[in-house]
């Protein structure tokens, strides 16, 4: 078994969707990023990548590439770390992540978010953690600058390698 960490912030910014978790959350701010910016998906592929010891998102997905990931969908990103872990032996054990959010509030979205996060990586849902807290209004986030997410998955393996 191997476990891996994964952390990323992104600000928000008008005129933008907000991605949280594979889906569209109703609000009046989007995040900024070279991405849809889903925060919970890229700390979540951080979590997976460095469990297999693969390196982040940022070096398989760079911003530097022109055109290539913009406005990508994470979905898509989620779906090419799971296949890059699956080929090196490994398969999802199970994940937690946490959303950290003034606003808005995500209860409502939490079940849609675990239901899509699991679908996309190919496991049953309750392999999937997905919970929300606020900072009681501390720091960037508390001040509704942004979004943070936190991540940790569990990768068992799932082959010998011959």
């Amino acid at each position: 078994m191997r476990i891996g960490f994964g952390y990323d912030v992104h600000a928000f910014a008008p005129n933008r969707k907000l991605w949280l978790g594979g889906i569209c959350v109703p609000y009046e701010l989007g995040l900024e990023g070279h991405s849809d910016a889903d925060v919970l998906i890229h700390a979540l592929c951080d979590a997976i990548l460095g469990a297999a010891a693969m390196r982040d998102i940022g070096y398989h997905f760079p911003d530097t590439k022109g055109n290539e990931y913009e406005g990508i969908d994470s979905k898509i990103l989620l779906r090419r770390v799971m296949a890059m872990v699956r080929e090196a032996g490994y398969e999802l054990g199970n994940c937690d992540c946490t959303i950290c959010a003034q606003a808005p509030k995500l209860l409502p979205y939490i079940p849609e978010m675990q239901h899509c996060l699991a679908e996309v990586m190919g496991v049953e849902d309750n392999r999937v953690s997905v919970k929300a807290t606020t900072t009681e209004h501390l720091g960037f986030v508390g001040r509704k600058e942004g979004i943070a997410a936190y991540a940790v998955a569990l990768l068992e393996t799932a082959t010998l390698k011959e």
